[in-house]
């Protein structure tokens, strides 16, 4: 298997004010050399900002969405190469908040990936399923349609990241037993080699369901995982901290 390098990525959604950067820093002083990839994506008012505030530190900084489109006529979008601008490495694309609430498809986070990677970052193209597939015995194959429908053709395994979030386990407290996050990963995993070759052994596997400090440590021993992407637990330093060291130790 190729090494593949950790990743710890955190996703601010909408929270975050200037006054929020001292968690960064703090977060920064505690952890000058991971072992591991750290990124936090925050609102794009704070992209900018929060890239200059770690411009002496390795962790880097995120979009949460961006346009299919690099420029024109669309009021209120930012393009990759905007973010890119701003000092962003990489895009969050197709959390299941975006897909609920904004409607979007497959088709419209593949546009998206293709974007992103044009502008030379990296996508983390989210997928998962919902309480009521996962009842009706439908995961792998709902993780199976978004996955195709959302990873460009052109795609090559280590310039993409994919994050598996299961919309039941995000903001609630539920966690996914580990059988059932490695049935999912080595899931990805297979489709991803089926549709991208050998190189999608360096595509980084994120699990992204309620991780914390607490249960971390478990889920990073997982077949196929290999980080996370983290909601509220981010937007403290201690307990980011706490789980950049849980991957650093796994």
């Amino acid at each position: 298997m190729a090494q593949r390098r950790k990743l710890a990525a955190g996703n601010w959604k909408m929270h975050g004010f200037q006054p929020d950067l001292g968690q960064v820093r703090a977060l920064a002083d505690a952890h000058p050399a991971p072992n591991c990839d750290v990124l936090i994506c925050p609102p794009a008012t704070l992209i900018s900002r929060m890239s200059d505030a770690l411009s002496a530190n390795p962790i880097q900084v995120g979009g949460q969405n961006c346009a299919p489109q690099s420029s024109g006529a669309h009021t209120g979008e930012i393009s990759a190469g905007m973010l890119a601008d701003a000092g962003a490495t990489y895009v969050i694309l197709g959390h299941s908040e975006r897909r609920a609430d904004q409607a979007e498809t497959d088709a419209m986070v593949c546009a998206k990936a293709s974007a992103v990677s044009a502008a030379g970052l990296i996508p983390v193209i989210c997928v998962g399923e919902t309480l009521e597939d996962r009842a009706a015995g439908r995961t792998l194959q709902v993780v199976g349609t978004q996955l195709a429908g959302s990873v460009p053709d052109t795609s090559q395994g280590g310039s993409i990241v994919v994050a598996y979030e299961p919309v039941w386990a995000i903001g609630t407290g539920e966690v996914a037993t580990t059988d059932q996050i490695a049935e999912v990963h080595d899931a990805i995993r297979a489709l991803l080699i089926e549709r991208l070759g050998p190189t999608a052994q360096e595509t980084r596997l994120l699990y992204g369901g309620s991780v914390k400090p607490g249960n971390a440590a478990e889920i990073f021993a997982t077949s196929n995982v290999d980080g996370a992407l983290v909601g509220g637990a981010s937007l403290k330093a201690s307990d980011f901290g706490a789980i950049i060291e849980a991957l650093d130790a796994s």
